[in-house]
């Protein structure tokens, strides 16, 4: 079946039914060792995996399979073959893997191992905890203020990768449907034009997509306290109301129809909440309290917001009412550009932020700075027959083989993977080992020292 990998003569292989893991008591689980940094990183990491494990438990082990990806597979399978069929024929085959970091190939059609990875295998939802250490060296004042989880819409968006360079005749050719046909009969769209001189991309947001992202973040919310049981749908409908407005609308929808015994929508809060403070209130003073400046709206729109308040107290007043609310998931909306400044200057009204792509991918960044960076940012890449958890930063090569990268991201990255395994006492103990080793070491975190050894590693916990 592998060319030039042999899996191990011991261990089980991880199953999923319907969409969760069903996990023997020693999974195989491949794992990229990655380039650059990951001689370093990767050694560090697997070390305290098993320490974690070997101290949760008495009879569970991880048996590991080393597959290639990156400039390693070059080396091992021939220039140019970043993803070898052997690495994807493993990763299918046992369902979760973990990897460092791959650098960008140059050459060979692949633009982004990353992004291929999670395409090919449905990867959809990028999962990116963003939470402080003590210890961490952070540029913002109150850095453990924010706690919160991006789940990133991951197969989407521009990042679908569909698009023509400029002056190629495909190009020039949409241009031309698009500027003579389809833009004139949208009356919308009115005068609109694109320059002949530009580059065309095509970026779809699907309601299956984004369901099912916002699906994995509501039940993720379900397991979390009380407090913290919110989902934020970050978008800019704003402006792109056909695609990220759609996003958002999609998202609503899913919560107050899938999950309405669970949810409640911001929106309906305040109509129930405005309900509950005053009992006789009128349809026509809810709404008014509900929407801004509805004295000033067309006596079509005050009408269709008193319709609106008239449904929700009709519909969920005896399920939600009576500050039954305040139990339920909260499930919310903010357009993105608000959103990176909030988690700034109001981090801590926020836990679970649903979005697309690119959003994303720049708000899982900025979220991850304000608690000290990449260094410590785990990720995972999560669908409903496999799993992928890896490191979120790059390969920094004039770093490689010095032992001087914090390779906390991979180990946070491995406690995910223990907790999405069901193994939750093994996670919990590499998270309280990160915080012990902070105090162990007057603030400066530094894994590389402590867990240099399998007995260091042990020394976490």
């Amino acid at each position: 079946m592998y060319e030039k990998i042999a899996p191990p003569t011991t261990g089980s292989v991880i199953r999923f039914e319907n969409s969760q893991p069903i996990v023997p008591n020693n999974p195989i689980i491949p794992f990229i060792r990655g380039d650059g940094t990951g001689v370093d990183i990767w050694p560090a990491t697997q070390k305290v995996i098993d320490a974690a494990v070997q101290a949760a438990y008495a009879d569970r082990q991880i048996v590991w399979f080393k597959i290639y990806a990156g400039d390693e597979a070059c080396e091992v399978y021939g220039t140019y073959q970043y993803l070898p069929q052997d690495t994807l024929a493993a990763i299918q085959e046992y369902g979760v893997a973990i990897k460092g970091p791959l650098t960008t190939p140059i050459g060979g059609g692949i633009r982004s191992l990353n992004v291929a990875l999670r395409q090919i295998n449905d990867l959809y939802a990028c999962v990116r905890p963003c939470r402080y250490y003590a210890g961490t060296p952070s540029p913002h004042k109150t850095p453990e203020k924010l706690d919160v989880i991006v789940y990133r819409e991951n197969t989407e968006d521009i990042y679908l990768g569909i698009e023509w360079r400029q002056g190629t005749a495909i190009a020039e050719q949409l241009i031309d449907l698009l500027n003579h046909k389809f833009i004139p009969e949208t009356p919308e769209h009115g005068k609109k034009r694109i320059p002949l001189d530009a580059g065309i991309g095509i970026k779809p947001i699907s309601k299956t997509g984004s369901q099912r992202l916002v699906r994995r973040a509501i039940l993720h919310a379900r397991r979390l306290p009380k407090a913290k049981q919110q989902v934020t749908l970050v978008h800019k409908g704003n402006i792109m109301k056909y695609t990220e407005g759609a996003f958002r609308d999609w998202g609503y929808e899913l919560a107050t129809t899938e999950f309405r015994a669970d949810c409640v929508a911001e929106r309906e809060s305040w109509i129930l909440s405005n309900q509950e403070c005053q009992s006789d209130l009128s349809l026509e003073d809810n709404a008014r309290q509900v929407e801004p400046g509805y004295d000033g709206l067309t006596p079509d729109k005050r009408q269709e917001v008193c319709q609106e308040v008239k449904a929700v107290l009709d519909a969920i007043w005896a399920t939600h009412g009576n500050g039954q609310w305040r139990d339920k998931i909260m499930v919310n909306d903010r357009i993105a550009d608000s959103i990176f400044q909030q988690i700034q200057t109001r981090p801590d009204e926020y836990s679970i932020l649903a979005t697309m792509n690119l959003n994303g991918d720049y708000l899982s960044d900025a979220a991850a700075a304000i608690v000290g960076g990449l260094g410590m940012g785990p990720g995972a890449n999560i669908g409903d027959n496999c799993a992928i958890f890896e490191a979120t930063h790059g390969t920094a090569p004039k770093h490689a083989g010095l032992d001087r990268i914090n390779p906390g991201s991979l180990i946070l990255s491995g406690a995910m993977m223990l907790e999405f395994l069901g193994w939750q006492e093994a996670a919990d103990l590499i998270r309280k080992g990160s915080r012990r080793g902070d105090r162990q070491r007057s603030g400066d975190l530094r894994f590389s020292p402590l867990i240099g050894t399998p007995r260091g590693a042990a020394e976490m916990f």
